[in-house]
């Protein structure tokens, strides 16, 4: 069965009310969690950024759920910290962390004052840090001198069961060229068509594991009301990955996104008032090969979004 979870977006949601939402979300019924992991929102109309592992901590400890949440490890992470991180919240809570390791933004990297590397030296860099990362996690000690260096780094504390390093690809290419690392993978809705591709893409370059999709989505009780909220918070991501991996400050995105509009916001957003015509959406993306779907209800307020999915579309889905 299509495993049905909730995403906490902590650019758009303070960190205790983030806690409250996603213990109200596995009230409803919602089968697992994920969160995003920013020093900086993509606008400011969203205006929050709380730290992942710390949440992370307190979100495993408050409910049963399984949480993960995507990293980029080699700038602002050092892969050992990663590592470390990862293998203490695993030791805490065996099987119920995962993490999605990717080569990173300029938003949340910029801050350390270091250059912003190209694609295929982020790619590389990545490469790197999950060989490092997962070293550590087998209990070994560590010298690696690459793109990224460590020196006699060993884990002291080991989970019993390792967490899964999964891939996070918005491109084909990404999906290709990272495949052979990975537990798994996950990406942002798309057309049917698309992910098909991409998993197929996946599978062929030797990627295993289960494929998750993150889908941003906006309803309200009226379409006007879900083109609204759609378009107050999630109009700063409606370009090329490129730019939202390019992009530096959070003043940048929403100059850059001026003069969008909610035709450009559908594009990356499914809005609906109609719960039976969003249900038909995700179902197309679960028999595509989704074996996992993480719901992001764009909007700041998520009470009325758990209930409604909770009573309906989650039955519907199972």
């Amino acid at each position: 069965m299509t495993v049905v979870g909730f995403h906490v977006s902590h650019e758009q949601l303070h960190p205790a009310e983030g806690l409250r939402v996603a213990r109200l979300a596995q009230d409803a019924g919602f089968d697992a969690g994920m969160c995003s992991d920013h020093v900086a929102p993509w606008s400011e109309r969203q205006g929050e950024s709380g730290l992942s592992w710390s949440w992370l901590g307190a979100a495993l400890a408050s409910t049963e759920l399984s949480f993960g949440t995507v990293c980029a490890p080699g700038q602002r992470y050092h892969p050992v910290i990663v590592a470390q991180a990862l293998a203490t919240l695993g030791a805490m809570y065996p099987g119920r962390l995962w993490v999605a390791l990717g080569s990173g933004e300029n938003l949340n990297e910029h801050v350390t004052g270091e250059p912003w590397p190209p694609k295929a030296e982020r790619d590389a860099r990545l490469a790197e840090c999950v060989q490092v990362i997962r070293a550590l996690l087998r209990g070994e000690e560590v010298d690696h001198t690459g793109l990224v260096v460590a020196r006699q780094a060993r884990l002291w504390t080991l989970p019993e069961i390792m967490p899964l390093l999964i891939l996070p690809a918005l491109t084909v290419a990404t999906a290709r060229r990272h495949a052979t690392w990975a537990d798994g993978l996950v990406t942002v809705n798309k057309p049917v068509a698309e992910l098909r591709q991409m998993i197929e893409t996946y599978r062929e370059a030797g990627g295993r594991g289960e494929i998750s999709v993150q889908v941003h989505l906006s309803w309200a009780p009226t379409e006007a009301e879900a083109e609204a909220t759609a378009l107050d918070q999630w109009h700063t991501l409606t370009g090329p990955p490129e730019v939202a991996a390019d992009t530096a400050t959070t003043a940048e995105f929403d100059a850059l996104a001026a003069d969008v509009g909610i035709a450009d916001v559908r594009r990356a957003v499914l809005v609906s008032a109609d719960l039976g015509a969003l249900t038909a959406h995700l179902a197309a993306l679960r028999d595509a090969g989704a074996d996992r779907l993480y719901l992001h209800h764009v909007g700041k307020q998520q009470d009325a979004f758990i209930e409604a999915f909770g009573e309906q579309v989650l039955p519907a889905l199972r």
